[in-house]
């Protein structure tokens, strides 16, 4: 089968899978959908939130662990807040995506009345955490949550720009997790976040271009002015740039004193190896909604990035708590 066929207008799709049930069952399929709409399987992405105690040595102290766990969840609470925002703000966009027309608000499987609600009811209970947590903790939640509705008002619609905005609220979970849990955030490790969200976000655009085709402007108004060329300048220099500043990282006298090591450079083979399965994903899954979410359910980038973390473990940890 050719992954590369185009496909053709949206009059010659298949109807939504998602059929209204009877009238027993129809508020248990609405609220499945709104568990849908607020992309559990994404939330991966905010694991970003535990690297302070991670790289602070400290994941065995089961305190900083539990409040690092709290932290998490704001962020998942928030982050399911700001995907119902996009999808309500990309109804028109995403009903003539191929992909994306399944979703709950833009098939109709949540109606649009339950998905404002559902903003509300998220964006109560994720900043009443966040205050319990700390104030610091919640000024930084509060400027995630700000970036995000600028990103989905305007800057969403800026080549570029839109992918720093994403970067940016990588680097807010980071700063979140080392407020909450009062961990100093090293330099080295907000540097890598910001230059590997870059590098991930500039691999969903390329991907998004080319599967996009002629109806590149109705899915995503900033596809207008990106190129493939572009695109693939900004995924090799922030490629190079990210595991160069990791490199550095693991060379650093500081970082083999702090983890009391010798060699940690070797783990940036797996980095090596990531960058490149990913840029895999993007140039042969043009059938996948997303090359960060197919990343997730592909066995060898799920195998690279285990290997990395049991490296880590093994070379920080000595598997047991310093």
């Amino acid at each position: 089968m050719n992954d590369n066929k185009d496909v053709s207008g949206p009059e010659s799709w298949p109807a939504p899978p998602d059929v209204l049930p009877p009238p027993k069952r129809e508020l248990i399929w609405r609220i499945r959908g709104m568990v849908r709409t607020i992309r559990p399987h994404q939330w991966i992405k905010n694991v970003f939130v535990l690297a302070p105690v991670v790289f602070a040595k400290s994941i065995f102290d089961v305190q900083l662990l539990s409040t690092a766990a709290a932290a998490f969840s704001v962020f998942c609470l928030l982050a399911g807040t700001v995907y119902t925002m996009n999808d309500l703000a990309d109804l028109d966009a995403d009903r003539v995506h191929p992909v994306k027309r399944y979703r709950p608000i833009a098939s109709g499987r949540v109606p649009v009345p339950w998905a404002k609600a559902l903003i509300a009811v998220l964006t109560v209970v994720s900043f009443g955490g966040a205050l319990v947590l700390s104030p610091w903790f919640f000024l930084v939640a509060l400027l995630y949550f700000l970036n995000n509705v600028f990103y989905t008002v305007r800057l969403k619609h800026l080549a570029y720009v839109d992918v720093g905005s994403i970067a940016l609220g990588f680097v807010l979970r980071v700063l979140g997790g080392g407020f909450a849990t009062r961990i100093e955030v090293s330099w080295y490790l907000l540097l890598c976040t910001a230059l590997l969200a870059l590098f991930l976000g500039f691999g969903k655009r390329r991907h998004e271009l080319t599967t996009a085709q002629a109806r590149a402007g109705k899915q995503r108004v900033a596809l207008e002015s990106y190129t493939q060329r572009g695109l693939d300048w900004a995924l090799g220099i922030t490629a190079i740039l990210t595991l160069g500043t990791y490199l550095v990282y693991t060379l650093d006298p500081e970082t083999l004193a702090f983890f009391r090591v010798k060699n940690l450079w070797p783990t940036t083979a797996f980095g090596v190896l990531g960058v490149l399965r990913f840029l895999h994903i993007v140039r042969n899954r043009p059938r996948a909604e997303s090359p960060t979410q197919e990343m997730v359910s592909d066995g060898p980038m799920v195998a690279i990035a285990l290997a990395w973390a049991f490296g880590i473990m093994w070379l920080v940890y000595h598997l047991r708590p310093a």
